[in-house]
Formats: structure tokens, C-alpha cells, sequence
């Protein structure tokens, strides 16, 4: 949520309330969430190359010649109609320069997407102006248990300036929602390819916000109390997820942002059945979502992608200062969002540098582009904390000249092969973070740092889910399809692999191994610690419990992140090497050496080798007995390996 500075126009960063309770009852609501990788056809969303730009009149043509100029392919304009109450009211003018901008960069065969705001509006200079927001429609705004009013100043935030008014308003507003649905199908007739929607949240993110749990407004407490039959101001107990009344509100609030995403990606198509509408959203798989309303996991369903600005639960936004673990708490989350897209694209738009003196920021932009690629999502370079611009132009066009040449390699569909499965459960991440997170990021950093081939697995995928191991890290909430869909994965023949709390109701089943000391929350704990020491001290009885005989097998050190699948018919493997990096002192990596991949003989020879920023050089493997084992050259920040046909 942090906003361009250098916007022409000084920019920023509801159909009924009956269809919105409707969509709170259809829990997959969008066809495409269902479908595999294989299946999904990719657009443009999946290859973007990412360079946002301010938007004002006449700027078109020079937005564009740049953008083609440093290899900038997806140009996000910030031209916000909904969430200026001046354009809000009267949008033309900003209409025209989408048009222009739409119109110019499909002449250049590019793709251009604008930003609007999601449930935040500023007034200008609302100190001198006779209306705002507040003065005109103080019921629409979002407001605390106590009544007082989501209303700030540029004390809040640093896009807030002097003088505007900042306020939060509520999805229910109905003469609101109207009008701003209004505007989204003006700007779907623009021609424009994508919608890019900001921050969509419950307002409970500016100092003093945190705890409040808003929104208690009229208009979603009657909304609420007709879902479920109970008075949010007087039924619940705030904060805890003890209260089944305040879970309820809880799921309200989620559910009732992915129907306002929901809803717009609804009204643009029905005017430009082609457009894209991505979110942005900051909170990933951590705490914060449940207490925003903006989940990720729920709203891939109803949008077409997902721009992540991700912090990755108290770790550190800006590339320069991340430490090792960092790193891997980061391709954790990139990872996961992977599987919540389910064969949609994922976009991240995070820092790589802000003037640490320590490192420099071509070095920087590197490593998060590196770690972002390996990952398999879309590489978004801005300058410092802002979402325009580049700390050096002339390294981001580098990055993406080679993303852009190899960009099949990066984004074609990764199916998986002989994964373990990890079981991610939004339940009991929304009511037990504290439980369920250390132990799930625990799991896939063991597990990245093990060089296992793994696969994420949601309630939406868990029927489908052909892996032969599916681990269940300190699950303590499943509702009964879920215990259904487990129980028939052990009736079949899979392994269950639980840690912690055991809400599966499967006891003293020959396939249910139960570790209730939850190993892995003890190994993330140790890195937590001191990382180097932490990795070497591996849970042998988890790692073997999750064991599935892959095929495909590599040797690294814990310092070296593999992710492994199987790219048009290629077993490939992504490689991210995070060794020797140090927070704001050291910003290039030690080269991983003597890195080996093996493979049962008879797949191939040779692999190909692709260094990130690098060209492709063939590796000839050895045969050792019944395996082929290929010594890969030193990989730096990263590599894809390609390996023969896949199974």
C-alpha cells in the first residue's frame, strides 16, 4: 500500500447487500480456482514485467516509449478515480488519460493496468474545501466499537498530505458501493487491460487501529446481524478466538472482502469481458490477514491475480536488510501463494533497497528478483519504498531483457511429481496463529532447505492431492469435508504426517504419524536463533517421516532454496541461493559449489543450465549404479536446471 510520489494529479496510494451475503455462502466461488495449472490458459498477467508510472493527461505516449525502452511489459498507471473524491464525483478528465494511455500502449503490443483504491478515499485540501467525504456521507465511513470514525490526517501516513482527509469507508455503504461500481465500469470501457484494486481492508492498520476489529458502522453491523443474527457491538468478545460469536465476525469480515473484489472483477467484465483485476494485498499467510479482512487464500478465487506487497510476518520488507532466514520465510510465502493461485498469476511488489549504506542497490535489486523468478511469480522493481520508478533503471532493464528472453523457462505451469504435500488450513491459521503459523513456515523452510520436492495443499486442492505423504503442521481447526477428504486419502493408501494438535479424528492408524512436539516449530525456533547452527540441527525422525523416495534427489547446503516440478514435459528444478548474504554488509551471495542433482539413469545425459542473469550451457551427468548424477557449475543468487522428459 505505499503510493507513488511523482503522479500528475498528486495521487494516492458496492450491486446489493443481498448478493454480497450470497457469495458469503458459495465458499469456491470462481470457476478458475478450481482448475489445474495444466488446464488454466495463460494471458498477459502471467508474463509481466512490471513498471508503474503517474498518469496525467498527455502523458501517454512518453509512459510508453519508456516503458518499451527498459523492456517494462504490464505498465501499471496510477490514475486512482474511486479513491479521490473529486475524481470519485466527477471522473472524466482521468478517463480520458486511461483511454490514451490504453490506446498507446497497445499500439507498442504492450499491456497497461490502472490503480484505483479499494475502500480508502482522500479528500484534498478538505481543511478549505466545503465538502469531503466526511462532511457530505459521514455514515458511509468505517467506524471503531467506540463509534469514532476511520478518518486521518497526513500524520497517518506519508501519502496523506497536508490538509486531506483520509477516510476508510465501509463495503455496505450502499449509495457508495453504487457509485464506485459505477466507476469501474467506466474504466473497463476505457479499453484498459487490468484493474489494479489497492488495499481493500478493514481499516485496522494505522497506529491506534490495530485492535479495534472494525468495522462497527451501521451499515455492516445491520449487514452482519441479518447474516447471522447477532449484534456486533454487544454480542461478541473482541479478540477472542475462544467466542464462537466473534469467530462468526471474523469470517464476515473476510468474506465480505472477496465479494467486493468479487464484485468489481463481475461489473468490469460485464463491459470489457477481456480485463484483468489484480488486488493488491500486504498481509500473505500470516496474522495480519485475519485482522484486515484481506485473505489471499479466499480472494485468488474471485480476481484474476494477486499483486502481494508481502512482509512475511515481521520480517523485513526491504531486500538489503533481510537475513538468511528472511530469505527463506520469503520463498515459503511466495511459494504458498503459488498454490493459492492455482494456476493464476502472482505478483510481488517488494523493496530491494532504500539507502543502506552497507550494500549496493544493483546488488539488491538482483537478489529479490532472483528470489522472486525461482519462485515463479512476477518481479516488480520501485524505487525505495514507493511503487514507481527504479534505484538504477540500467540494472532493471537488465533483469527483465532476461526475463523476457527466458521467461517460458520461469512462468510456463509448474506440476508437481512426487511431492510431500503440506497442508495449509486458513481455519486454523484465522483462529490459532500463534499455533499453526510457526509451524507450517517451520515445515516448508525444513523442507526447502532439505531439497524436497513439496507441494502446498488447501481445502480447494485436498481432494485432488496425489502425493503419497501429506503433512498436517499443528492443524487444530478442520470442519468435516476435510476429515472426509483425509480419511480417504489414508483409505487409499496415503501417510499422514501430523505435528502438534491432531484434529483429523485418525488415531492409531499404521498411516498416521504423530509427532506432538511439532519438531518443526522446534527447528524454525533454532534458525530463529542462530541460523547456521539451526540448520544443523535436523528433526532425522520428521525428515524421515516425511520421506516419499523421490526420484528426483539433490545435494546443497541449507543455505541453497530448491523448488522441483516438471515444466513442459522438463524436470526442472529452481534454485535460490541465499549463503554468505549479510543484513546491510554483505549483498552478494557466496557462490553455492559443487552443487548435485541425480535423476534415475536413462532420462537423459545432459541437463541444461541457466544462471539467473545468465545464458544456458549443457552439463553432462555421470552414471553412479542406477542414477544419473549431474555437478552443477556454482550457482550465485540462482539457477534453473532442465532434465529430460518428466514423468
Amino acid at each position: 500500500m505505499k503510493k507513488q510520489r511523482n503522479s500528475g494529479w498528486g495521487l494516492t496510494r458496492f450491486a446489493g447487500l443481498s448478493a454480497l451475503l450470497l457469495f458469503w455462502l458459495m465458499p469456491n466461488c470462481g470457476s478458475a480456482s478450481k482448475l489445474s495449472a495444466q488446464e488454466v490458459q495463460q494471458n498477459w498477467t502471467h508474463y509481466v514485467r512490471i513498471g508503474a508510472y503517474g498518469l496525467a493527461r498527455k502523458d501517454a505516449a512518453s509512459i510508453v516509449r519508456d516503458a518499451q525502452k527498459t523492456h517494462v511489459y504490464g505498465i501499471e498507471v496510477d490514475n486512482d478515480i474511486p479513491g479521490r473524491y473529486e475524481s470519485f464525483l466527477e471522473p472524466s478528465e482521468k478517463l480520458q488519460a486511461i483511454r490514451e494511455v490504453s490506446e498507446a500502449a497497445h499500439r507498442a503490443g504492450n499491456n497497461a493496468f490502472v490503480y484505483i483504491a479499494g475502500t480508502e478515499c482522500i479528500t484534498a485540501h478538505a481543511d478549505k474545501s466545503a465538502h469531503s467525504v466526511m462532511k457530505d456521507h459521514p455514515d458511509w465511513v468505517q467506524r471503531n466499537i467506540k463509534g469514532d470514525p476511520a478518518v486521518f490526517t497526513s500524520t497517518a501516513a506519508f501519502w496523506i498530505s497536508p490538509g486531506d482527509e483520509d477516510v476508510w469507508i465501509s463495503p455496505y455503504a450502499k449509495e457508495w458501493r453504487k457509485t464506485y461500481m459505477e466507476r469501474v465500469g467506466q474504466i473497463a470501457a476505457t479499453g484498459i487491460d487490468g484493474i489494479y484494486v489497492d488495499i481493500p481492508y478493514w481499516m485496522t492498520h494505522f497506529d491506534g487501529w490495530e485492535d479495534t476489529w472494525a468495522s462497527f458502522d451501521d451499515s455492516t453491523v445491520a449487514a452482519f446481524k441479518e447474516k447471522t443474527g447477532l449484534d456486533a457491538r454487544h454480542d461478541l468478545k473482541l479478540g477472542d478466538f475462544d467466542d464462537a460469536n466473534f469467530r462468526k465476525w471474523v469470517d464476515f469480515r473476510i468474506a465480505t472482502l472477496s465479494a467486493f473484489m468479487g464484485e468489481i472483477r463481475e461489473t468490469a467484465r460485464r463491459v470489457n469481458p477481456n480485463i484483468m483485476v489484480i488486488p493488491e494485498i500486504y498481509p500473505g499467510i500470516e496474522e495480519e490477514a485475519t485482522r484486515v479482512g484481506a485473505d489471499v487464500y479466499q480472494m485468488y478465487g474471485v480476481v484474476d491475480a494477486i499483486a502481494h506487497e508481502y512482509e512475511f510476518g515481521g520480517g523485513e520488507h526491504m531486500a538489503a536488510t533481510r537475513t538468511q532466514l528472511d530469505w527463506f520465510l520469503y520463498q515459503a510465502g511466495m511459494l504458498t501463494f503459488r498454490a493459492f493461485a492455482e494456476g493464476k498469476a502472482t505478483w510481488i511488489l517488494n523493496y530491494s533497497w532504500d539507502g543502506q549504506k552497507g550494500v549496493a542497490a544493483t546488488d539488491e535489486m538482483k537478489n529479490l528478483a532472483a528470489s522472486e523468478v525461482m519462485a515463479g511469480a512476477n518481479f516488480w522493481d520501485a524505487a525505495g519504498h514507493v511503487m514507481s520508478g527504479s534505484n538504477d533503471p540500467a540494472t532493471r532493464t537488465e533483469i527483465f531483457q532476461w526475463i523476457e528472453k527466458h521467461e517460458k523457462a520461469l512462468y510456463r505451469p509448474r506440476l508437481r511429481m512426487q511431492p510431500v504435500g503440506v497442508y495449509f488450513s486458513p481455519k486454523s491459521r484465522d483462529y490459532e496463529a500463534k499455533e499453526f503459523l510457526p509451524s507450517y513456515r517451520g515445515m516448508l523452510v525444513l523442507l526447502l532447505q532439505r531439497h524436497r520436492e513439496f507441494a502446498v495443499v488447501t481445502p480447494r486442492t485436498l481432494k485432488d492431492f496425489r502425493g503419497r505423504v501429506l503433512a498436517l503442521p499443528n492443524v487444530s481447526v478442520l470442519d468435516e469435508e476435510e476429515k472426509r477428504e483425509l480419511a480417504a486419502f489414508v483409505k487409499t493408501g496415503g501417510k499422514l504426517v501430523v505435528t502438534g494438535k491432531n484434529a483429523t479424528g485418525l488415531r492409531g492408524e499404521p498411516q498416521v504419524s504423530e509427532f506432538s512436539n511439532s519438531p518443526e516449530k522446534t527447528y524454525l525456533e533454532g534458525l530463529e536463533k542462530d541460523f547456521a547452527d539451526g540448520a544443523s540441527r535436523v528433526p532425522s525422525a520428521l525428515v524421515d517421516a516425511l520421506n516419499v523416495n523421490a526420484d528426483v534427489r539433490i545435494a546443497a547446503s541449507p543455505y541453497v532454496a530448491a523448488n522441483i516440478a516438471a515444466v513442459d514435459g522438463k524436470t526442472t528444478i529452481y534454485f535460490a541461493n541465499f549463503g554468505g548474504l549479510v543484513p546491510d554488509k554483505v549483498g552478494v551471495p557466496a557462490a553455492a559449489q559443487d552443487v548435485e542433482v541425480s535423476v534415475p539413469a536413462g532420462k537423459g545425459e545432459t541437463a541444461t543450465f541457466l544462471p539467473f542473469l545468465g545464458e544456458e550451457k549443457p552439463v553432462k551427468g555421470r552414471v553412479s549404479g542406477d542414477r544419473m548424477i549431474f555437478v552443477l557449475p556454482p550457482i550465485e543468487r540462482g539457477a534453473v536446471v532442465q532434465i529430460g522428459a518428466a514423468r
